[in-house]
Formats: structure tokens, sequence, C-alpha cells
């Protein structure tokens, strides 16, 4: 029997609520042969697959090697309270992710998944989810065999970091949860490892193309 051919991947923001998870599966799953994690410092862990890339960011370009691999996993994302400004917040949440893949995509690279979020919209009056719709415009335009976009409604899961909003969001989700059912089920909040799991799932199907995937698809997704 022909051995299957194992594959490489990339994963950048591997220390937050999604990538973590995300990490994990890549390194135990039998797909892939190497997995490297971009990083701004280390995450103090060791695997035979895990090769550890601790870079600045807005050095990318001087280390195009790094980004030859098949799949790319991007989960990078910050908040205005930890960026301090809506121009630095702009530099995490889009410029980096967009250079990455232009710099996979130079390289070779067929798949790129994204973490994006639910109300993304490049229109939008507000800032996050207008951010968020300008990611996802600057990707799709790039030439990827494949581009998964994941929109997760609210994520649950535990952070490193406290987050208020996401905290009390929680809490609201808690006690209203039965609400989310029927048109309400998009906005149903969303176990972060789940978002990891249909991520991983996704890069094996060989699709093609542009898909967006909302809450409740990825919730199927994880499940299959």
């Amino acid at each position: 029997m022909k051995e299957i051919e194992k594959k490489t991947a990339l994963i950048a923001g591997a220390s937050g609520l999604v990538g973590n998870e995300l990490l994990h599966y890549l390194l135990e799953g039998q797909e892939y042969e190497r997995v490297t994690a971009l990083v701004r410092s280390t995450l103090n862990m060791k695997h035979p697959k895990l090769e550890e890339k601790v870079i600045h960011f807005d050095e990318m370009e001087q280390q195009k090697e790094i980004f030859a691999v098949d799949d790319v996993f991007c989960c990078l994302g910050t908040t205005i309270k930890k960026a301090k400004t809506k121009e630095a917040m702009y530099k995490v949440d889009v410029e980096y992710p967009v250079q990455m893949a232009k710099l996979a995509n130079d390289k070779g690279a067929k798949r790129f998944l994204l973490v994006s979020s639910m109300n993304a919209n490049p229109h939008s009056s507000i800032f996050y989810p207008k951010i968020k719709g300008k990611l996802e415009e600057k990707i799709s335009e790039i030439p990827f065999e494949s581009i998964s976009i994941m929109r997760p409604s609210l994520l649950l899961g535990e952070r490193d970091e406290f987050r208020f909003g996401e905290q009390a969001g929680e809490f609201f989700y808690s006690l209203f949860s039965f609400l989310f059912i029927g048109p309400l089920r998009k906005y149903k909040a969303i176990q972060g490892r789940t978002v990891a799991l249909a991520m991983y799932k996704i890069a094996q199907m060989n699709k093609r193309g542009i898909d967006i995937y909302s809450s409740e698809k990825i919730e199927q997704i994880s499940m299959k």
C-alpha cells in the first residue's frame, strides 16, 4: 500500500484561544510531518513535529523560507485594550495576516485558513467588524487553491488574558443560552476548541475556492 504523503503546516496565533487548541490538533494528527508556529515569545512546548519560530512580525519579509508550507492557519488577533491604538490593532488584525498570506502564496502554499468574526463587514461603521471585513477582502484577493474563513460568534474557553467583553458575553450567554435556537442559532456561542477542530478537518477536505463558515456550520463540521 502506498504511503500517504504528509503535509507541512504553519500556524500564527498559537498562544490564543483557538490557536492553542488548533496547534494540538495539528501536532497530534497524522496528516502533518512538520508544524511551524510563528510566535512573538516562546510557547515553552516540546514536540518532535513542532518548529517554533520566535519572530518580530514586522520582519516576516526577512524570513520568507518559513512560509514554504502546504497549509497556513491564521489565528492572529488582538484587542484595542492590548494594542492601545486602532492603528496598532489594524496592524495585528489585518496587515500581519495579509503579509503572511502573500509570503505563503509566493512560496507555494495551497490552503489558507483564517479566523475572522461573525459580523465581518468592510462597510461597517463599527471598527472591529470593519477591519475583519477588510481582512477578508484582502485575503480573498490572494490566489490560493483554497481559502477557508471562519466566522465564529462569541468564543468560549479559557484564555491566558482577561477580556471583559468576552467575560460579560459568556455570563450573558450562560443566562440566556435557551434563546439561541431557530433563526438565532447563528448567534450561539461556540467553544474555541470546536472552531479549531473544524479548521483542522476543513484543511483535510482538499476544497477549492473561497468558503465562509458560520458558527452553525463550524459546529456541524466539528461533529462529523
